[in-house]
């Protein structure tokens, strides 16, 4: 019988639509869940292995002939290599406390958890990595590139006023959103760019600037215009934040930062609250690009400012540590990971280690 033919009910599509979206959050919970039971379940192996080393000296050809022996009587299963109890161990020796484990390594991919045990020593920024990884859906690839590129270290780093001019805890959020240095890696500018070199590149290369922002912001406008008192005023960047509710002013320098750069944001962002902020928006925060900073003169600078202004500096690809040079995946790459990261959520349970 055709569509035509069959008379549906006024509300058929809402009710599919609903149904729908029903079992894709059904599958995803599955998905999730068998992931915990994995990953719970490596941490046991891991432990008993850890626990027969200690008691009665099992050495390496024993691991080595317990990963054979687990794959020919689970051959379905992926994931028994020696490399990959190997791991198992160092999984267990990491997160001794089992409930600890279930609040956090237990909720992300096996494979995740892997890249966190390989490049991440310290336990409370690994744990960091993990709790973004949960909030922002990060696939490994984008947690690879996000560890290498020690956004840990960078997170909340940049130097503001916000505890002075934001209430909480919009003070804290918007301080978490910044980063110092910014890493422009997929810029092919040198130290000698000028400022207009670097807006146009940044706006030819909005989708990576964006994925270096980070999660909650949309692109307004490049040289936003404003009209003050019968005078033409142009903003640099301007952003809206969808998490903080506010727009950004990014104010670009290719110098050191110096303390009049402040003043001129100040007008900027007491110029959009009256301008563009309507009554539902958060008050407008100040971002400074600079070349380099000095900390005491940016604090003296914004100290008896009263609108919310950070100052962070960035960084080329040449300024990035030997050991990262040509080790970040491309942008394409990233952009790809997270489009994917949903459905690898449910393939990473089953991969080889």
């Amino acid at each position: 019988m055709s569509d035509q033919q069959l008379s549906l009910p006024e509300n058929y599509d809402d009710f599919l639509s609903d149904l729908k979206e029903r079992i894709r959050n059904a599958q995803l919970r599955a998905a999730i869940a068998v992931n915990q039971e994995l990953v719970v379940l490596y941490w046991h192996i891991g432990r008993e292995v850890l626990n027969k080393e200690r008691s009665q000296g099992w050495g390496a050809k024993v691991v080595e002939r317990l990963a054979t022996d687990l794959k020919k009587a689970f051959p379905e299963m992926k994931g028994f290599s020696a490399r990959n109890l190997r791991y198992m161990k160092t999984f267990a020796e990491a997160y001794p406390d089992e409930s600890i484990l279930q609040q956090l390594a237990a909720r992300i991919p096996w494979f995740h958890n892997c890249v966190l045990l390989e490049k991440v020593k310290d336990a409370q920024a690994r744990n960091w990595y993990i709790q973004q990884t949960i909030e922002q859906g990060w696939s490994r690839n984008v947690l690879t590139h996000y560890v290498e590129s020690q956004l840990y270290q960078r997170q909340g780093a940049s130097t503001t006023n916000f505890l002075q001019t934001l209430p909480q805890p919009q003070s804290d959020l918007a301080q978490q959103i910044l980063r110092d240095p910014y890493n422009f890696d997929f810029l092919s500018l040198g130290d000698a760019a000028q400022e207009r070199d670097l807006e146009n590149a940044l706006v030819n290369h909005i989708r990576d600037f964006l994925l270096e922002l980070g999660v909650g912001f949309a692109f307004v406008g490049s040289q936003y215009p404003l009209h003050v008192s019968g005078k033409d005023f142009r903003i640099d960047l301007l952003f809206y934040h969808f998490r903080l509710h506010c727009f950004v002013v990014i104010d670009l320098k290719a110098v050191e930062f110096e303390p009049e750069f402040g003043g001129k944001m100040n007008f900027y962002v007491s110029a959009v609250d009256d301008l563009l902020r309507s009554e539902n928006d958060q008050p407008t925060i100040g971002m400074i690009l600079c070349k380099t900073h000095d900390k005491t003169i940016v604090e003296y600078s914004l100290r008896d400012v009263n609108k919310p202004i950070g100052v962070s500096t960035y960084q080329f690809r040449d300024a990035l540590p030997d050991q990262l040079q040509g080790s970040l995946p491309t942008i394409e790459q990233l952009e790809m990971e997270l489009e994917a990261a949903a459905q690898e959520l449910k393939l990473d349970g089953t991969d080889e280690g």
